[in-house]
């Protein structure tokens, strides 16, 4: 990524532009990287701020989709964020609507896209061919519709990440809480206002998982995004600028 990351007080981040507060949270394999296009186009309107989850460095009892939620409120704290969107794709998602829960009076804007919380068809409950690099290959081709966005960097990020044995223990930990924490129940009670921006061809949280979220969020606008997978922002950057700058325009217009 382009962006310098800096250091302090335990967070790594990134923080980009003025103005009211766009925090963008990645997936559970997502690098920051995958915001780029987002930074880009909202820098000079917004302060863009961008985490790493801790999701490798939970001790292995306490990683859980919950306690990415913590680490967000403490981050949020420490940072003093105000007038707040939070955005999170995928396993991110997940995580900004357990915070929307706990904290329903710290974030005004919610944009999910990939979201995990209600379905997910990741890698399930193991890596059964980790060690076999054209497989991991073709679950990170699985992410996307067009199998040229996931370059031989991306793979071989991927892959060094599930044969590092210490990482590879708390990812499944993680998709396990992820997977056992559905928020069918709990969607109706955020009441703020949720765009949801999807891919037409998303395997991991096909396009039923959005038309379901659409159902149960109170006030939710849904856009769809054709030829694309699980991560909008990355594959299809400007339709997803795009939407995004226009369901922010609609959520400033009613106020």
């Amino acid at each position: 990524m382009s962006y310098a990351l800096r250091e302090e007080n335990g967070f790594t981040y990134i923080e980009e532009g003025k103005g009211e507060t766009l925090l963008l949270l990645h997936g559970l394999m997502g690098a920051l990287s995958n915001w780029q296009d987002v930074v880009d186009a909202f820098k000079d309107e917004y302060r863009v701020v961008l985490p790493i989850l801790p999701i490798y460095d939970l001790p292995l009892l306490t990683t859980g989709v919950k306690s990415l939620s913590k680490f967000v409120h403490k981050f949020i704290k420490y940072k003093k964020l105000t007038n707040i969107t939070l955005l999170g794709n995928s396993l991110g998602g997940h995580v900004g609507l357990i915070y929307c829960l706990a904290h329903p009076d710290m974030i005004q804007t919610l944009v999910l896209t990939g979201s995990s919380g209600l379905y997910e068809n990741a890698f399930g409950g193991s890596f059964p061919r980790r060690e076999n690099r054209d497989f991991v290959k073709e679950k990170v081709e699985y992410t996307f519709y067009d199998p040229a966005i996931a370059t031989d960097d991306l793979v071989d990020e991927v892959y060094a990440t599930i044969n590092d044995r210490n990482r590879v223990i708390r990812i499944l930990a993680m998709a396990k809480s992820a997977i056992r924490h559905n928020m069918g129940k709990d969607l109706p009670k955020i009441k703020i206002p949720v765009g949801l921006i999807w891919g037409r061809n998303d395997h991991i949280t096909p396009p039923e998982v959005a038309v379901e979220f659409n159902k149960l969020l109170p006030d939710s606008t849904l856009y769809w995004i054709d030829k694309c997978g699980h991560a909008p922002m990355m594959e299809r950057p400007e339709e997803f600028n795009m939407y995004l700058k226009e369901f922010l325009q609609k959520v400033k217009n009613k106020k």
